[in-house]
């Protein structure tokens, strides 16, 4: 017995002893280094590899190098990959996933704001470059109505200014990273992430081979160990880290770059929720459902031997079996004796008992039918089980006429796929014997009258008595006045609080749609810089109220002189700016000039007096007289002082060959035609000066 008892003792110390030996492995990482791989480089230099018996090669991925064919190969141990890991499996490579890195995907699609103004659906017939093994984009804008085959997808760069220099008007990315570059060019974007439509893919898994776990099973363990014990370090000290990738692994960016990816990675990591490299297989379960959906994965496809599990302690099984008998015998004494004691109370009290569950349930309904929330419960399969009276405050409907229809028509259209997509989330968590997540998400109903009504909801599972989920409950509420208000703070920091025009930032954020449109598409645009002539004394000598008058009938007078694809912006004080989308030349943009001259020649009329001012327009072409938007407001600038050094009341075009304005006026009596004509007159200074180099000097006596 002794003996046995020390083989024990030796086998099991065996089991839980580290790899000691300096065993030489490679990480494969899936693209170049970054702070996207911090935890692995801070194991490495800070001993915990070491620490573990192993001496690790960390290898920097490439365009065309794929970690799972690496490991394959057996040219690296371990590598780091993304939830496709699961079409690897299906396509009958034994790969498993150790560890999850990032609880949520940093995968997004960047577009130019221009190219969807009316929403995501927009991206049709649009080009998109596509990277490999993003299937979770492709699924989202599966939920928008927009298959691969109705987008044009272009071979992926790997290079973001193709966004910019709008080559394309959208490109597969990742949020930590390619929206620094976009954001330090000031171009309009738009990020689209498949969280928002409830499709929440892993991203970043570390993993390996069914063979490396079979042959080398405490490497793995101490590999998985010492990657996971480094993560922990680096999201803590992410300054130290940066300073170490800067001096032995990456010096292509800058500091502020990677600080930058550091702070964009934290809410995706949630190392303050979860433990770094925690993985739920109900997660998964929902990631194989979604690639499901695609047609890429069968329905109900097995993770077994997917996901890692730690070697087996010492088995100890005939010990646990004898210590469960006596514990078995023992707990069924107590229960006879227990349940003898409660039989007679029970008895005795049914009666009572029945009156109080009757008297509670009917409680409860009573506060749900006059609750001025929207209370309602469904079954699994999303029909509605009860819905509160409050619903026809909300929307116009009574509860019964909700109760014939299923979920998706209560909503619209957009909100209709966000909320589906969290009843399969909810449905597959249950089916996975899983707790059921709560679900907080904002949705848009419609209404009887003919108009939507936005609310918050919150759902939660419902258990029987078994503990088995049954059904869903609801509480929705009404956050109309919430958005509204939300709306109206975007309206006010987005213009000008006096005339109701878009103020400088609209217009900058307008000028970068515009500019990015021009170069992609081949076209000029225009802007136009305008001072009113003569109003400082209106305000000297009638007051600031008469001023501020006058300045929003001028805007109004301004507006109706353009399209509504056009931009009338206010600057401040009495500084305005036009920006024409499309202009076919230097003439049209003349035109408008001499149209806004006439327009604000005709005396003013406020408070009983007669005041009478003008404007002094500068005029500047893409790309004739600038090719960003500090080049062509400088030389629009520039022209507006060569139009108040003219005599005021009139426009220039700016002449880039000789840093001037070109001579071009609209006289006291001009209209628009005869502001055309004198733009014909400088449209050949304009066309001279088109080739001028892009970053001489706007404006310089000449």
């Amino acid at each position: 017995m002794q003996r046995i008892l020390i083989a024990c003792c030796l086998l099991f110390c065996a089991s839980m002893a580290p790899a000691w030996a300096q065993d030489k492995v490679t990480l494969q990482l899936k693209w170049n280094h970054a702070f996207q791989f911090a935890g692995y480089y801070a194991a490495k230099e800070l001993g915990y590899y070491k620490e573990a018996g192993l001496d690790v090669r960390i290898v920097a991925g490439a365009p065309g190098i794929d970690p799972v064919q690496q490991i394959l190969d057996r040219k690296a141990d371990f590598g780091v990959g993304n939830s496709s890991l699961l079409l690897e499996r299906k396509a009958g490579k034994p790969v498993v996933a150790l560890a999850v890195i990032f609880q949520h995907s940093p995968a997004v699609l960047l577009v130019s704001k221009a190219a969807i103004p009316n929403g995501p659906s927009d991206l049709a017939g649009k080009r998109v470059m596509v990277e490999s093994k993003h299937d979770e984009l492709l699924a989202y804008l599966r939920q928008h109505g927009i298959n691969g085959n109705d987008i044009v997808q272009v071979p992926h760069s790997l290079s973001i200014n193709d966004l910019i220099h709008g080559k394309v008007d959208a490109i597969t990315a990742y949020s930590t990273f390619d929206t620094y570059f976009l954001d330090r060019a000031n171009f309009a974007y738009e990020m689209l992430t498949p969280l928002s439509v409830g499709i929440d893919f892993y991203g970043d898994n570390l993993f390996t081979t069914e063979d490396q776990i079979r042959d080398h099973p405490e490497r793995v363990k101490a590999f998985r160990e010492a990657s996971l014990r480094g993560w922990q370090y680096a999201i803590i000290h992410h300054q130290e880290i940066v300073d170490l990738i800067l001096k032995k692994y990456a010096a292509t960016y800058t500091r502020d770059f990677y600080l930058h990816e550091a702070a964009a990675m934290k809410p995706l990591l949630r190392a303050d929720l979860i433990e770094v490299g925690y993985m739920n297989p109900v997660r998964w379960l929902h990631i194989a459902d979604t690639y499901a959906d695609l047609g890429l994965l069968p329905r109900g496809f097995s993770l077994d031997g997917f996901l890692y599990q730690p070697d087996h302690k010492l088995d100890l099984r005939w010990l646990y079996s004898v210590c469960a008998l006596l514990l078995v015998t023992a707990a069924i004494s107590l229960y006879i004796h227990r349940v003898n004691r409660r039989l007679a109370r029970a008895l005795g009290d049914s009666e009572r008992v029945g009156a109080a569950l009757r008297l509670s349930e009917e409680r409860h309904r009573l506060l749900a039918d006059h609750a001025s929330d929207l209370i309602w419960t469904m079954n699994l399969e999303g029909q509605f089980s009860y819905i509160s009276p409050s619903i026809e405050k909300l929307c116009g409907y009574t509860p019964a006429e909700v109760m014939k229809v299923p979920l998706a028509a209560t909503l619209m259209p957009g909100s209709a796929d966000i909320a589906m997509a969290a009843l399969r989330e909810i449905g597959a968590a249950i089916r996975a014997n899983a707790p059921a997540p709560e679900w907080r998400g904002e949705l848009e109903h419609p209404c009887k009258d003919g108009g939507t009504v936005w609310t918050e909801a919150t759902v939660s599972g419902m258990r029987n008595d078994e503990g088995r989920y049954v059904g869903l409950l609801g509480v929705t509420r009404d956050i109309s006045e919430r958005r509204r208000i939300e709306q109206q703070v975007r309206h006010m920091a987005q213009h000008d609080p006096l005339t109701g025009l878009p103020n400088r930032a609209l217009f900058s954020d307008r000028l970068h749609l515009a500019l990015a449109s021009a170069r992609r598409d081949g076209q000029r645009l225009a802007i136009l810089f305008l001072d009113l002539d003569r109003f400082k004394p209106v305000n000297d000598t009638l007051g600031h109220h008469t001023g501020d008058l006058l300045l929003k009938e001028a805007a109004a007078r301004m507006v109706h002189c353009v399209r509504e694809s056009d931009t009338v912006a206010r600057l401040g004080g009495d500084e305005f700016v036009v920006l024409l989308r499309t202009v076919e030349s230097s003439e049209a943009a003349e035109g408008i000039g001499a149209k806004l001259c006439q327009a604000l020649r005709p005396p003013f009329r406020i408070d009983g007096e007669e005041i009478g001012i003008s404007a002094s327009i500068g005029i500047a072409l893409y790309p004739d007289h600038g090719a960003d938007e500090i080049e062509l407001s400088n030389s629009a600038d520039r022209a507006m002082y060569e139009a108040k050094k003219g005599g005021r009341d009139g426009y220039r075009l700016y002449h880039a060959r000789h840093g001037a304005a070109a001579d071009a006026s609209a006289g006291s009596a001009a209209d628009a035609s005869a502001g055309s004509a004198a733009g014909s007159a400088a449209s050949p200074a304009a066309s001279a000066s088109a080739g001028s180099p892009a970053g001489s000097p706007a404006g310089s006596p000449g």
